[in-house]
């Protein structure tokens, strides 16, 4: 075994993935509902699995007809990044805006 396989990550599992996601979104107070996650009726985010990696997607400003940013996930640091886009764009969403 060589020193490069000794750190290399584990395997992404988008399944397990999507379950993490979940919870996390759920945490940070999204309802979910058919892979969209909601706030007060308005659509946050969306998540679904795509083959060997997770495909995502944060609206860019909370809206009826929202406009999405989509990200495909092929790792678990990528979801932490994510995550905390999420919510980091909740947290600067004033009540205004929803």
């Amino acid at each position: 075994m060589s020193d490069g396989d000794f750190f290399a990550p584990p395997p992404f599992k988008p399944d397990e993935a999507l379950q993490r996601l979940k919870r996390d979104l759920r945490e940070l107070g999204l309802a979910e509902r058919e892979g969209r996650f909601e706030r007060k009726g308005m659509v946050m985010a969306r998540a679904a699995v795509d083959g060997t990696q997770l495909r995502v997607a944060l609206v860019k400003r909370p809206s009826r007809t929202p406009e999405w940013n989509e990200k495909l996930l092929k790792d678990s640091s990528q979801l932490r990044d994510f995550v905390a886009l999420v919510k980091k764009s909740l947290a600067g969403w004033s009540n205004g805006d929803e």
